[in-house]
This record gives C-alpha cells, sequence and structure tokens, in this order.
C-alpha cells in the first residue's frame, strides 16, 4: 500500500512508513529533507507548539506538492509534517520527491521546503524558560521563497 502524499499528524512521524515508496521504473531520483526542532539561538527552547486548521492545511500543502510537481516534472512528492507540541530534536517535517533526474528531485525538495516555511497554515509558538510566544515570518524564509519567483504571503 502506497503511503499518501499528504500527512498532518500528532504523533511522531513513521519514517520507515514515509519512505516505502513505489518509485516505478522511471524514477531515477529521490531527495529528502528531514527538519527537526532546534533550539532557538541562544539556548532556552523547551518546546515548539505547531497549530493548524484540518482540512484547510492538508488542501493547502496539496496545492503545493502539485504545483511542484508540475514545475520540475516530480513523478511523485510527499510532505508529512507534524503538530502539537515538540521537543527540541524532533523530527518535524518530511519531504520526498521522486523523479527522473537528481537535478529536479533535489530542487522540487528545496521548493517545497521554502515554500512550507511561508505559505503552509501552521501557527508555531517557542516555549521558552521565560514563558511561551508566538513565532512570526521571517524575512530570510521570504527571500528563500523569492528566490523561485513566488511572492511571501505577507509581502507587501
Amino acid at each position: 500500500m502506497t503511503p499518501p502524499n499528504v500527512v498532518i499528524q500528532a504523533t511522531p512521524l513513521d519514517l520507515r512508513a514515509a519512505f516505502g515508496l513505489d518509485a516505478g521504473p522511471a524514477v531515477g531520483a529521490v531527495a529528502s529533507f528531514l527538519g527537526i526542532v532546534r533550539d532557538a539561538p541562544g539556548g532556552g527552547l523547551q518546546a515548539l507548539e505547531l497549530e493548524h486548521y484540518p482540512g484547510m492545511t492538508e488542501a493547502a500543502i496539496e496545492a503545493m506538492v502539485a504545483e511542484a510537481c508540475a514545475r520540475f516534472g516530480l513523478a511523485q512528492a510527499r510532505v508529512w509534517h507534524r503538530v502539537g507540541r515538540l521537543a527540541v530534536g524532533e523530527p518535524i517535517v518530511l519531504v520526498l520527491t521522486h523523479s527522473a533526474h537528481r537535478q529536479a528531485a533535489l530542487d522540487g525538495c528545496a521548493f517545497l521546503i521554502d515554500y512550507l516555511k511561508t505559505q503552509a497554515p501552521f501557527w508555531k509558538k517557542e516555549h521558552g524558560l521565560d514563558g511561551a510566544q508566538w513565532v512570526d515570518a521571517r524575512e530570510a524564509d521570504d527571500a528563500a521563497l523569492a528566490r523561485w519567483g513566488v511572492a511571501a504571503r505577507n509581502a507587501a
């Protein structure tokens, strides 16, 4: 059974299941990115909490996956993302892209990560030693998305 392309879940990512692909004879490359919750600059992050609207988030990410497949000629792309409270060091997102050639797989993977960082409807809250605070979009993430010719949602 082929795993779904977009999964949003509160439980730990099952990397074995995510990588359980039937790539097919035309696929010559699979690129992957595993994002991990990292400590905040200066330390002190105790947890990262992600919220989303079920249904809306999956639909938005499905659209991103479809765009990446069309733009880079991908045979398939997969995005599995965590929500809920995550500790430092826990995997938060997995992106897999399949294509005939490595450059398309690598570019598609990078595109999806850049797109997810700025366009995916997740709300992030950092829990630290001094309490909790919501995380705003970062200019560096908007700049990374701009290299693909896509404007950030909040760009003026």
